[in-house]
């Protein structure tokens, strides 16, 4: 019994069937795979003369997925030349979250700019999820950015994680460093079980306690856009979302618009699904109904694309 034991555990190890696939898409019409500098991204480059520039951030997926990459692949479609990013989880990249450097959003930034597809006087940034973190941590580093969307995004710098081994969240500081220092974060709150949302909610709890944890939003120099999901079992998005506008109106930051769907979760925000697309009914599985959250992003995506309009023209 010992060895069938050892034996299902080894199996158990490299299966690793609570570990999500982390995929990194080839680019698709139109794209290319960018490797310089150190970076692993798919690059959409709108033809012709200088577009504006957008940094696209997925979430806790890691590499670049496939949603992602149609993502970039829509807002080239609507004038935007577009980086999709893979910041971890790639090849020859950290498997966790677990000390991301920052620097890597500034090469990204950095490498957009200097593309003749890109004029870098109209750059922004958009991020999902742990995507959305980062892209308020990247607009309060960037004032220079005239757009920032966070889509399910959170007001703090969140204790990370690793999803490929999971026992060792315990033992993990922040997601991110930046000069080679552990961004101060909040760490997660004692989890009895239930939904995710709950674990963090138990952090914000304690947010008190930890205010250097809280992103610096009235340091960014553009209108920010936020999209979330009241019934999010992932993390309370809408609750952060909040936060974030009520911090940037406190400090004088910038204008901060929550647009927060009521029967809608963690999939409240992007491009529209239709119900012949293989993820449609996948919409509500963090929160929310199918039909909620399909309806969510058919409202929100041409608000999305109004405001990217509006602060960057196209």
């Amino acid at each position: 019994m010992l060895v069938i034991a050892l034996v299902a555990g080894v199996a158990l190890w490299f299966a690793k069937p609570w570990a999500p696939d982390v995929v990194v898409v080839d680019p698709g019409p139109g794209g290319t795979r960018v490797t310089d500098q150190g970076l692993l991204a798919n690059y959409y480059p709108v033809p012709g003369s200088a577009a504006p520039g957008i940094l696209l951030l997925g979430g806790s997926e890691g590499g670049i997925s496939v949603y992602a990459d149609q993502q970039a692949q829509l807002l080239r479609d609507e004038g935007y030349s577009t980086l999709a990013l893979s910041y971890f989880g790639g090849p020859d990249q950290p498997a966790a979250m677990e000390s991301l450097p920052l620097e890597t959003f500034d090469t990204a930034l950095a490498y957009l700019a200097a593309q003749p597809q890109v004029d870098r006087d109209r750059m922004g940034v958009i991020g999902s999820s742990k995507g959305g973190e980062a892209s308020l941590l990247v607009a309060s580093r960037h004032p220079e950015l005239k757009s920032v969307v966070g889509m399910v995004p959170s007001s703090v710098v969140w204790q990370g994680m690793d999803l490929q081994q999971p026992w060792r969240m315990v033992s993990i500081g922040s997601t991110w460093s930046a000069d080679g220092q552990q961004v101060p974060y909040l760490p997660f709150g004692d989890f009895r079980g239930g939904d995710l949302v709950q674990l963090y909610q138990a952090g914000l709890d304690q947010l008190a306690q930890h205010q250097d944890a809280i992103i610096p939003i009235e340091n960014a120099g553009a209108p920010i856009l936020l999209v979330c999901g009241e019934s999010d079992t992932m993390w309370p998005s809408c609750e952060m979302s909040r936060q974030v506008a009520d911090r940037a109106q406190a400090n004088g930051g910038p204008e901060v618009t929550v647009l927060a769907y009521a029967d809608a979760g963690h999939f409240a925000a992007g491009p529209p699904v239709s119900t012949d697309n293989d993820f449609y009914n996948s919409l509500g599985e963090y929160g929310g109904s199918v039909a909620g959250n399909a309806a969510a992003r058919a409202e929100n995506w041409p608000q999305i694309l109004a405001y990217l309009q509006r602060t960057l023209g196209s």
